[in-house]
C-alpha cells in the first residue's frame, strides 16, 4: 500500500456523479465523486452511505429536511433512507461504503455509474 494524494487521485477525472475507487479496507471502498447538480432520489436498502466533502459544498435532501454540507464536513445516511444529493456548482466528495454498492441505490437509470473503476 502506498499513500494516497486526494488532489492527485480528483485531477485524473472531470466526469460527474461517477464514483472512483481509491482504497480498500476490509469489505469497505473508500470512492471519489465529482458531484454537479441534481441527482436521483434513492436509497441503499443493506447499508449507511458516507459523504465527505473535500471541497466546495452540498446538500443532501431528505422526505423532511435539507442538510447542507461544506468543506471539511461528513454526513452519514442511513440504510434505506430515501435520499438526494446536489450540488450547484461542482463538490468533491469522498464515500465511504461497502464494496459493490451501486450509486443510485435501487433506481437505476442515466446517472447509475459502473462499479469498482479504479484510479
Amino acid at each position: 500500500m502506498e499513500k494516497i494524494n486526494l488532489k492527485d487521485k480528483l485531477s485524473k477525472f472531470s466526469d460527474h456523479w461517477s464514483p472512483k475507487v481509491i482504497a480498500e479496507m476490509n469489505d469497505y471502498q473508500f470512492k471519489l465523486v465529482k458531484i454537479k447538480g441534481d441527482f436521483v432520489w434513492h436509497n441503499h436498502e443493506d447499508t449507511d452511505e458516507v459523504f465527505i466533502v473535500i471541497e466546495g459544498s452540498m446538500k443532501i435532501k431528505f422526505e423532511d429536511r435539507v442538510v447542507e454540507l461544506d468543506e471539511g464536513e461528513m454526513y452519514v445516511v442511513a440504510k434505506g433512507v430515501e435520499h438526494k444529493p446536489f450540488a450547484e456548482n461542482e463538490c468533491k466528495v469522498l464515500l465511504v461504503e461497502p464494496r459493490g454498492v451501486v450509486n443510485t441505490g435501487d433506481t437505476e437509470g442515466e446517472l447509475t455509474a459502473s462499479n469498482d473503476v479504479w484510479i
